[in-house]
């Protein structure tokens, strides 16, 4: 059994990395499970008061935003499980101590803050009711600020670093030749 981490900032491609990830060992014959740190939000979330503005808004980028008792115990399942592969994915899966000592190896999806906000306006454009300007000012008065606070310092626990814009059928290619050679001692 092999554990792999994949965090990153909002809208920098881990949930596309994975779910690449998770096809490419599947179709290697490998038996994998994944978990979503964003299964395991607070409901209701918490509370933040942005630090400049002083508007309040839910907070889904602190570590009280999340069941992390309920999250560790799904990775520990997972792993006791005959699963070959566990990838776990999330905003803050390399800043939580506990879960970076649960993981193999440790990936970083990084990408620029202003390609992060073009996907993040788009996805929630898309999927909710919100206006751009209430989408962009809740990424500047409290996304940007975690990320400063909690994502951005968790790269420095990663293994791997994999560009958020590069084709992500190369990145899990490379991310599945390693994990393989790990797995069968090549």
């Amino acid at each position: 059994m092999y554990t792999i981490g994949v965090a990153g900032g909002s809208c920098s491609g881990k949930t596309t990395l994975t779910g690449a990830l998770e096809r490419r060992f599947k179709d290697g014959g490998l038996n994998t499970s994944v978990i979503h740190m964003d299964s395991f939000f607070k409901n209701p979330p918490p509370r933040t008061v942005a630090p400049f503005t002083g508007v309040e808004y839910k907070d889904c980028n602190h570590p009280n935003s999340f069941r992390l008792d309920d999250f560790y115990a799904a990775i520990d399942n997972a792993r006791a499980s005959a699963t070959d592969i566990v990838i776990v994915e999330g905003l803050l899966v390399l800043w939580l101590d506990e879960a970076r000592q649960r993981l193999d190896l440790r990936i970083f999806v990084d990408l620029a803050s202003d390609e992060r906000l073009y996907r993040r306006i788009k996805r929630f454009m898309r999927d909710t009711n919100e206006t751009i300007d209430e989408i962009a000012s809740r990424y500047l008065d409290t996304v940007r600020f975690r990320y400063d606070e909690f994502i951005e310092p968790s790269r420095w626990y990663a293994d791997l670093v994999i560009n958020g814009s590069a084709d992500t059928n190369r990145s899990s290619e490379i991310v599945y030749r390693y994990v393989n050679g790990e797995i069968h001692g090549k």
